[in-house]
């Protein structure tokens, strides 16, 4: 079993949640000599437990604010030290070096510290723990002969493993400890890479990136913050990990109000719905099922938004996901629990209590997110997407309605109300799966054909999901038309104007079907592809 006994521990840490009885059991049932430092050993003796200071350990005094106090041989080395080596134990007795047999430390908080509203730079980095880090590794290393604990949620295992083997680790027990040790101090280090890379001055960070640039490296300093449901299917596991939490609305940092258990569909639907209505400065909600857009619509107040998003396509929106940017009152309450539809998650920036209330009597599993105000897009986030040995990273797509690039090329300009709706539409059509066509009118997506393998295919679903409503609608396409099939099947269906990116060799092509049929194009420039 390799079991190592525990006589002497080494108690440093940050938070104290669980310290006292794991304290107070390892010295009363088993006899451990504790060593301490700052206001962990105060907080010890509070308790009436006997501490060494780690001063008295070293022969020099905690120094620097802190900063060095446990960097030293004679802590270093009581936890380095192989206990099965003749030169090391000969080391140890020449400079009065004793083992350490137990290390339970936590680090200082630097996720939180850098979370702060108005932190200061000097503030964030006072907040990175050095001799932390460096005992845990120390320990972790030496796993043969000393357990490492680094969270309190262990501390229960611990105490199990001693009252198991009469006051001894198992060697199992190390391995394991030391493996999530390292995991541990990985993801620290990664999370202040990360936030030092985002301070660099512009020149100095260009002459760390690659020529597009993209970092060099990515550090993923990922926490599992809650297990799933299930993943795709529920015969797949599934988790939500996070890293610092960003700059803006975040379905993964969300607050659950009410509801049963969220899965990964779940959530990708959430972040698709809130994506699409952070677009919007207005009072939008957005309808989602699996991750594309079924409705969507702005208007003037958010009850109203609701409505047309929700009449958008009321078959789809059975089971779906609703996203709005502006918080729920009893009014917006009262619009969404009108439908006789199930919905599976609505997401907002907050709730008023009677809005709350009511949504949760009306359904007793729909999960009720809450994300905080909306904001501004966090342009520091990358988007990832996993695939077997690695992973593809890109920019997120935050272009908006970029009008300087766009360009009518039709011979009638688009009428204001025309315009309006070109806007909406090509800011919808973005976030529905590629190939993607989007039809709207009045600032309300009436169709979408989403995620086919040809945009005439796309083009007729959107037609299609439309029907009769098609007539006097925009059209938008994520990406060019290569021939002029998909756009006349729209000006048949009753579109008077398309927007799209052009590029396409046969362009004009499109341009003469658009004019023969006395309605306006505009040509963007820009591609939105999503897959």
């Amino acid at each position: 079993m390799d079991l190592v006994p525990v006589r002497r521990a080494l108690l440093s840490v940050f938070d104290k949640t669980g310290l006292a009885d794991f304290a107070t059991r390892l010295h009363q049932e088993f006899g451990v000599e504790l060593i301490s430092t700052g206001g962990t050993a105060r907080f010890l003796r509070d308790l009436g437990l006997p501490v060494i200071d780690v001063s008295e350990v070293t022969g020099f005094p905690e120094m620097m604010d802190g900063r060095v106090k446990t960097l030293h041989p004679r802590i270093h080395g009581g936890l380095l030290s192989l206990r099965d080596n003749p030169e090391h134990v000969k080391a140890m007795q020449e400079h009065g070096i004793q083992p350490i047999d137990l290390v339970c430390i936590n680090l200082y908080p630097f996720k939180k510290t850098i979370e702060t509203p108005n932190v200061t730079f000097e503030q964030a980095i006072e907040n990175i723990d050095i001799g932390g880090p460096s005992m845990i590794r120390s320990a972790a290393k030496n796993h043969r002969f000393v357990l490492v604990v680094t969270t309190p949620d262990r501390y229960e295992k611990v105490l199990g493993d001693l009252r198991e083997h009469n006051g001894s680790t198992c060697g199992k027990h190390r391995l394991k400890q030391a493996q999530r040790a390292f995991a541990h101090t990985a993801a620290y280090d990664a999370l202040i890479a990360d936030y030092l890379s985002k301070h660099l001055p512009p020149k100095l960070r260009a002459a760390t990136e690659v020529a597009d640039d993209l970092p060099e490296t990515i550090n993923l300093a990922l926490k599992k913050k809650q297990n799933l449901r299930y993943g795709e299917n529920p015969h797949q596991r599934g988790a939500l990990y996070v890293a610092s939490k960003p700059n803006e609305a975040s379905v993964a940092f969300a607050n659950q109000l009410h509801g049963k258990e969220l899965s990964y569909i779940n959530l990708l639907d959430a972040d698709g719905a809130l994506s699409t209505v952070k677009e919007f400065s207005d009072p939008a909600v957005c309808i989602v099922k699996h991750t594309t857009p079924c409705g969507c619509a702005i208007a003037q107040d958010l009850p109203t938004a609701f409505h047309r998003a929700y009449e958008g396509d009321p078959l789809a929106a059975f089971g779906g996901i609703v996203a709005l940017n502006k918080p729920i009152d009893l009014e917006t309450a009262q619009a969404i629990t009108s439908v006789d539809k199930l919905l599976e998650v609505i997401v907002a920036p907050s709730y008023t209590a009677d809005a709350l209330q009511l949504l949760r009597d009306r359904w007793k599993n729909v999960r009720l997110l809450e994300v905080g105000p909306i904001g501004s897009f966090d342009r520091s986030e990358l988007h990832l997407h996993k695939v077997v040995g690695g992973y593809l990273i890109q920019e997120r797509d935050l272009i908006g309605t970029d009008e300087t690039s766009w360009k009518v090329v039709s011979n009638r300009q688009p009428t204001t109300s025309e315009w309006s709706d070109l806007k909406f539409a090509w800011l919808v059509c973005k976030h529905v799966k590629s190939n993607a066509i989007a039809l709207a009118k009045a600032q309300m997506l009436l169709g979408a054909g989403a995620g086919q393998m040809d945009r005439v295919s796309a083009a007729r679903l959107a037609i299609a999901k439309a029907g009769e409503r098609a007539k006097g609608s925009v059209a938008a396409s994520d990406a060019f038309f290569p021939f002029p099939d998909g756009p006349q099947l729209l000006l048949e269906a009753g579109a008077t104007a398309i927007i799209q990116p052009g590029g396409a060799m046969r362009d004009q092509e499109t341009v003469d079907v658009v004019n023969r049929a006395g309605a306006a194009m505009v040509i963007t420039g820009q591609r939105h592809f999503m897959h």
